[in-house]
C-alpha cells in the first residue's frame, strides 16, 4: 500500500477513537475507503475472493471479541489471532476458482442468517433488561463509553500511524485478498475493546452495503475504474441507507415498550392522591 493508504488508515482510526457511539464507529469503520485506495493502487480485480473477504473482515472482529472478552486474551494478542484467521480465509479462497455469483448468493445467506440471529439475541436481552433491572447495564454501557483510555492525543496519534504501517505490510503480501484486508480494523478493534460484541454486531449489519460496493465494482469494472468507484460508492450509499432509515420508528417503538412497564410500575408505587373529599 501507498504512504496515502497508510495515512488515511490513520485518519480513519483516528476518527473511530473519538466517536463515543459504538453505531457510529461501526457505521465510520464499515466505509471502503480502504478499499477503494487498495483498487487505485493495485490492479486486482474484484470477484468471487473478494465478496467472501467480507466475511473474513466479519471473522476478524469475531475472533477478536471471542478471544478477548470471552477467553480473556490481551487485546494485541486477539488481534493477531484475527489476522491469523483472515489470513487462512484468504489462502483458502485464493487457491480456487469461486464464480462471483456464487461467492455473492453464499455472502449474502450467510449476511440474512447472522442478521436474524443477532435480532434474536437482541429481543431476548431487552426481554431481561426490561423494567428496572436494565438500568445499571445501561448506566454501565454509558460509563464504558464515557471512559477514556488513558492515552495521551499525541502518544495515540504515533501508535496509530506506526500500527498503520505494520498492517499496510502485512497486507501487501495478501494479492487479490489485500482488497478486503482489515487495515483499519486492527486498530479499530484496540479503540472499540471495551464494546467489541456490540461493535461486530453493528459491523455485521453494515456489512452489506461494502457487498454492495463491491458488486457494483465488480460488474463496471471492464468500463473503468473511475466507473466502477462511482458505481460502488453509489451501492454502498443506497445500501446504507436501505439498512438503517427504516429502523428508525421500529426503536422508537421498541423504546417506548421498554419504557411502559417501569411506567406502570412506578404508578403504582407512588402514593396515590385522593380525588374527591367530603
Amino acid at each position: 500500500m501507498t504512504w496515502s493508504a497508510v495515512l488515511l488508515v490513520t485518519a480513519v482510526v483516528w476518527a473511530v477513537s473519538v466517536i463515543r457511539s459504538v453505531r457510529l464507529r461501526a457505521l465510520v469503520y464499515s466505509l471502503p475507503l480502504p478499499m477503494t485506495l487498495a483498487l487505485l493502487s493495485t490492479d486486482y480485480p474484484v470477484g468471487g475472493a473478494q465478496v467472501l473477504g467480507v466475511v473474513g473482515l466479519n471473522l476478524f472482529f469475531v475472533t477478536v471479541a471471542v478471544t478477548h472478552q470471552l477467553w480473556r486474551w490481551p487485546i494485541l494478542l486477539a488481534d493477531v489471532a484475527g489476522i491469523a484467521v483472515y489470513v487462512a480465509l484468504s489462502a483458502g479462497l485464493l487457491a480456487v476458482d469461486i464464480p462471483f455469483e456464487v461467492a455473492l448468493a453464499g455472502t449474502l445467506a450467510l449476511w440474512l442468517a447472522t442478521v436474524l440471529w443477532l435480532r434474536r439475541r437482541a429481543r431476548r436481552g431487552a426481554s431481561h433488561s426490561a423494567g428496572p433491572r436494565g438500568a445499571p447495564a445501561a448506566e454501565a454501557v454509558a460509563v464504558a463509553e464515557a471512559r477514556p483510555d488513558g492515552l495521551p492525543v499525541l502518544l495515540k496519534l504515533v501508535v496509530i500511524f506506526v500500527g498503520a504501517v505494520l498492517t499496510a505490510l502485512l497486507g501487501a503480501v495478501l494479492r487479490g485478498m489485500v482488497v478486503t484486508f482489515p487495515y483499519s480494523g486492527v486498530l479499530v478493534a484496540v479503540e472499540a475493546r471495551r464494546q467489541l460484541a456490540e461493535f461486530s454486531g453493528h459491523f455485521a449489519r453494515n456489512s452489506l452495503a461494502l457487498v454492495g460496493f463491491l458488486t457494483a465494482y465488480h460488474y463496471l469494472q471492464d468500463v473503468s475504474s473511475g466507473v466502477a468507484l462511482g458505481a460502488g460508492w453509489a451501492a454502498f450509499a443506497v445500501v446504507a441507507v436501505v439498512l438503517h432509515l427504516p429502523l428508525r420508528p421500529r426503536r422508537v417503538a421498541q423504546a417506548r415498550a421498554v419504557s411502559r412497564p417501569s411506567r406502570a410500575l412506578r404508578s403504582a408505587t407512588e402514593p396515590q392522591t385522593p380525588t374527591g373529599l367530603p
